[in-house]
């Protein structure tokens, strides 16, 4: 009797996509490389051969892991229910495994009654090209995703396709990193690509992560913006060469921005567009700042924030803002370059001015216990 076992694209009708955490980057695992072995063979070299539930299921994850489109599994002194098993771990390669919910798209099996023993017969396929499947990448930990979402953003690659094991996160996850990521460089990543983030399986402690990034323009024009923004930030940066990295570095590379751009809460979201365009919103602005606050020193450390700040006439009070978080001698500063007037200030002193943000301090007095009448 032939049946056919679909893959999880097709059994659960597609997994959800979505359209695009520091503590989460400090996590670290230790993962052996996935490995399948293969499974013992019969006389002859393309049927294998099969004694238990469990090297039932390496046979057929390894016809899959070699992209076999058809094979032969030999059940020889089976302890358990042929015809049960086979269709049990069809569906659990084609459904639970990272590589099956993948690659497969369904797989159809037949058992027969061969002399002594029972004979299944299986035809797999794929919705995957094997480059594609070459091209997975196995990964150790949270940072090592990072360094492989850097990468691909870094070269405008359209897909990332990575193993990861202990992964316990979202789609979200891997669109935060991605967004974290972008404002830490935002002179090598001149923008932040639309991202459709699907995991396989949909549960599980080892998962694939197939990130499709689609970028507004080529890669040849991404280039071109990157060695322009470059040069716009070497340049605007000048006046400041003959400064030590101090306050007034920080308060030069404000006005310098304000001299080159205006806020415009309907214009981009880029440094490009703040730098060269001329007009960008609290984003570009931010990102745009960053760049120039650390031209040429290693002594500021910069960090963009997104969090609320109150509004001007006309802006919605719920609209993200962002500014820069800097770290200079130890002192942490912050400064909102979209601001109206734009100036260093303490935690506490922009804390005070109505800013939120995630990991803003507690002001003194609001964890005093406050009277009661």
């Amino acid at each position: 009797m032939k049946k056919r076992i679909l893959g999880a694209g097709m059994a659960l009708c597609f997994l959800l996509t979505l359209a695009g955490c520091a503590s989460m980057l400090e996590r670290s695992y230790e993962v052996v490389t996935p490995h399948v072995d293969r499974p013992v063979t019969a006389d002859d070299p393309t049927t294998l051969r099969v004694e238990n539930y469990r090297e039932l299921v390496s046979a057929v994850l390894y016809l899959v892991s070699q992209g076999a489109e058809t094979g032969t599994i030999q059940f020889q002194d089976y302890t358990g229910q042929a015809e049960t098993d086979l269709a049990a771990a069809c569906l659990e390669v084609a459904d639970q495994d990272p590589l099956g919910a993948y690659a497969v798209d369904y797989i159809e099996h037949e058992l027969s009654r061969v002399m002594s023993h029972s004979q299944a017969s299986l035809t797999i396929r794929y919705r995957r090209s094997m480059d594609q499947v070459r091209s997975i990448v196995n990964v150790t930990g949270t940072r090592a995703i990072r360094d492989k979402v850097e990468d691909a953003l870094t070269a405008f690659s359209f897909e990332l396709v990575l193993r990861v094991a202990y992964f316990a996160e979202d789609e979200q996850f891997i669109r935060d990193l991605a967004r974290q990521v972008y404002h830490d460089a935002p002179a090598a990543i001149p923008c932040l690509p639309e991202m459709e983030v699907t995991l396989y399986p949909d549960t599980g402690s080892q998962r694939i992560v197939e990130v499709l990034f689609t970028f507004p323009e080529s890669p040849e024009t991404l280039a071109q913006r990157r060695d322009a923004l470059t040069a716009a930030v070497r340049e605007a940066a000048l006046p400041m060469r003959a400064m030590s990295a101090s306050q007034s570095r920080l308060n030069l590379a404000a006005d310098l921005l304000a001299q080159r751009s205006v806020y415009d809460p309907s214009a981009g979201s880029t440094a490009y567009d703040a730098l060269i365009s001329g007009a960008a919103d609290s984003q570009g602005m931010a990102l745009a700042y960053l760049l120039l606050a650390q031209a040429g020193t290693d002594d500021v450390e910069g960090h963009v924030v997104e969090g609320t700040a109150p509004p001007r006439e006309g802006e919605d009070p719920a609209t993200p803002r962002y500014w820069v978080r800097l770290v200079l001698e130890g002192e942490t500063l912050y400064l909102d370059p979209s601001a109206e007037q734009s100036r260093l200030l303490t935690p506490q002193e922009l804390y005070g001015s109505g800013y939120r943000w995630p990991d803003q301090p507690v002001p003194a007095e609001s964890a005093a216990p406050q009277p009661t009448n």
